[in-house]
């Protein structure tokens, strides 16, 4: 390829986590022009709230082609989007394609594109939990075993890969670019008005994430867990976000008892942003979330038996609690009480992780 001749990509983007990690590339791309990015939006996420305030939010140009596979089965999905990635690779032969995280969408369009002869570089590359009950554990191992770049977060990145036998010049530490996004908007975030609008005053509240299948799937052991947040919304209120979909769920899982704490509407980027980084403390079980309070020094509890992002709990304010109600209910105590982990920022994790990945993509494409 000469010098001066173009070097073109595919970009897939899905579900919200996606946005997040897709946006800082984007903007590093744009401003080296000998890349032309076409950008694939599945549908995965297909609703205002989840896609396109979050587009709105990051200020992500719109796709150049929207898959529309909506939700369905882990299959179903995987299917449809395999089904509508092959025409357009096929028409647009990229030197890559370039895709982020661990969703449905990140696997199909792998998938697609190595059936295709089409190279693929994966962002966010050797994250592991060790539990391959995770359907994301899955989609991880099997999008990283058909990459031909890595690139990793974290160390432990690295190791992982290196104990599947990936090549170790296939691999790149570069650090994270949720954290890209987050250094990006956190300014912009400050200045929003959430706290206000909810009646919220900084520290003094604990916001809480939920939405695994271990945590909301079983009625009896999600009733157990909201006990816990109903009693520590007594001593601090407990704010959750909820997608209206979910919070059906949950009520229908909780036999129609509305839970004793302040459920409100989804949040986009900012909002929730802004209601992480004011937060005395964080309950969650997402994987991302843990990686930005670590950022914003907000203690942090993880509702989940494991972690495929140790050094937020190793470096960072994160600590693991299981799905046993009683630990979460000991730790938010410490918590509460004061005593937290101070944690600090993690290696490269720095707001340029962006900038090193296109810089290796326009070394070995160039």
């Amino acid at each position: 390829m000469s010098e001066s001749s173009a070097i073109r990509l595919m970009a897939i983007a899905g579900a919200r986590p996606n946005f997040m990690k897709i946006a800082p590339l984007l903007a590093e791309f744009a401003g080296r022009p000998r890349f032309e990015v076409f950008l694939v939006h599945t549908g995965q996420h297909y609703d205002e709230l989840m896609s396109d305030g979050f587009f709105r939010d990051l200020g992500i140009r719109a796709p150049d082609a929207n898959l529309a596979v909506g939700s369905g089965t882990h299959a179903e999905m995987t299917a449809d989007v395999l089904r509508g990635m092959e025409p357009l690779l096929s028409a647009h032969r990229p030197d890559a394609l370039i895709v982020v995280g661990d969703v449905n969408s990140t696997l199909a369009a792998s998938l697609a594109a190595v059936k295709l002869d089409i190279r693929v570089a994966h962002i966010e590359a050797g994250l592991r939990s060790s539990d391959r009950g995770m359907p994301e554990e899955i989609n991880r191992i099997l999008t990283d075993a058909m990459s031909e770049w890595l690139f990793v977060t974290e160390p432990s990145g690295r190791e992982n890969l290196l104990r599947e036998g990936i090549p170790a010049e296939k691999i790149h530490f570069v650090g994270n670019v949720m954290i890209d996004t987050l250094e990006a908007n956190l300014a912009r975030a400050r200045q929003m008005d959430t706290l206000e609008r909810l009646g919220l005053a900084p520290g003094g509240y604990v916001a809480l994430t939920l939405h695994r299948p271990s945590n909301v799937d079983d009625p009896e052991h999600l009733a157990r867990l909201f006990a816990v947040f109903e009693e520590i919304h007594r001593d601090l209120p407990v704010v959750f976000p909820v997608h209206p979909r979910t919070r059906a769920v949950i009520e229908q899982q909780l036999r129609g008892k509305t839970p004793e704490i302040r459920i409100i509407e989804p949040l986009g980027y900012l909002d929730f942003l802004r209601l992480m980084a004011d937060a005395r403390l964080v309950l969650t079980d997402s994987g991302g979330v843990q990686e930005e309070t670590t950022v914003l020094g907000v203690p942090c509890l993880t509702m989940r038996e494991n972690t495929e992002r140790p050094v937020t709990v190793t470096e960072g304010t994160n600590q693991i609690v299981g799905r046993d109600p009683v630990r979460i209910r000991e730790g938010a105590r410490r918590i509460l009480s004061g005593s937290a982990p101070e944690g600090r920022i993690p290696e490269l994790w720095d707001g340029a992780a962006a900038k090193r990945i296109v810089d290796v993509l326009e070394r070995d494409l160039g």
